[in-house]
């Protein structure tokens, strides 16, 4: 096997990928189409989201996202507020 590379570096804009999987997904759809910034890589993961239980996982790079509130929710949200969700590569693309 290879080693899995990673498409994302800290200080890149990224946009969530605006899918609807069928079954289950830890992607709030809250976040669906909407630009962050990637603030840390935490590494490869297993990716819980695609295999039921009791079967082996594919592993991901996963990061840290940050959202601001103001993007997600619009001007009613309070000023500054951000959001920080943990993002499997999968869930991502390039901005």
């Amino acid at each position: 096997d290879l080693p899995l590379t990673t498409q994302f570096a800290v200080g890149n804009t990224v946009r969530v990928r605006n899918i609807h999987p069928a079954g289950h997904t830890r992607l709030p759809r809250y976040v669906r189409g909407k630009p962050g910034l990637v603030t840390r890589y935490y590494g490869i993961y297993d990716l819980q989201d695609t295999m039921p239980a009791g079967m082996e996982a594919p592993p991901q790079p996963l990061y840290a996202v940050r959202f601001d509130g103001q993007e997600l929710w619009g001007p009613e949200a309070e000023a500054n507020s951000m959001v920080y969700l943990d993002m499997w590569e999968s869930y991502l693309e390039h901005a």
